[in-house]
């Protein structure tokens, strides 16, 4: 009940968004743009963010809505998980990141842990696609589907990226603190489950 207001936000934001992208009749447009501006008048109210700061990051997309796609790679090395430590809060997370135009998800995965980790690897498998409004992160404005690619590494070194300052392999009895807001432990802990189970069916929702 208490979030059901960011839902409620995110829908009016993503009506108001298909309707000023398909509507040709100057009046509908009016209406469509003052049902984007309540959105984020109701994300400035909850959260207590200036509503420019809100218009900007918010309701600032073209084209019709749909969830974005955030990337993760699986990386195992003797039987521990590579991580890396966000700079963002501290906390650590698989490397990964938003999906770019132009790159496979497997080509994402591969770019994402050269970058944030240092090491060489090939995709392999999908593991896992996750609706992240379905797993306990932390409330987010924008819907996300998530993606588990599962790695081995074929090259490099350990070494922090522009946006980490840690890279290390971590037992399932020892996971350091996780960066909520890009992974969650059940999450993580579904991955040691395909390391026990390479042939565990992909999972999904």
């Amino acid at each position: 009940m208490p979030m059901k207001w960011l839902r409620w936000a995110k829908r009016l934001q993503a009506i108001a968004q298909a309707g000023l992208t398909y509507s040709k009749d100057p009046y509908d447009r009016e209406r469509f743009e003052e049902i984007r501006e309540l959105s984020v008048e109701m994300m400035a109210a909850q959260t207590g963010t200036e509503a420019a700061v809100v218009r900007e990051l918010f309701a600032n997309e073209k084209g019709y809505a749909t969830p974005k796609v955030d990337v993760r790679a699986v990386v195992f090395r003797d039987n521990k998980l590579l991580m890396v430590r966000e700079k963002a809060d501290g906390c650590w997370s698989l490397p990964g990141g938003w999906a770019d135009i132009g790159l496979s998800p497997g080509e994402i995965a591969v770019k994402e842990t050269r970058e944030e980790a240092g090491y060489e690897v090939r995709a392999e498998r999908l593991l896992a696609v996750f609706d992240k409004r379905l797993h306990p992160h932390p409330p987010s404005p924008y819907d996300t589907y998530k993606l588990f690619i599962r790695c081995e590494i074929c090259g490099g070194s350990a070494q922090a990226g522009l946006e980490t300052d840690g890279v290390g392999f971590f037992a399932e009895d020892g996971l350091p603190q996780l960066s909520t807001e890009r992974n969650t432990e059940s999450q993580i802990r579904l991955m040691f489950q395909y390391l026990r189970e390479p042939d565990r069916p992909c999972a999904f929702d």
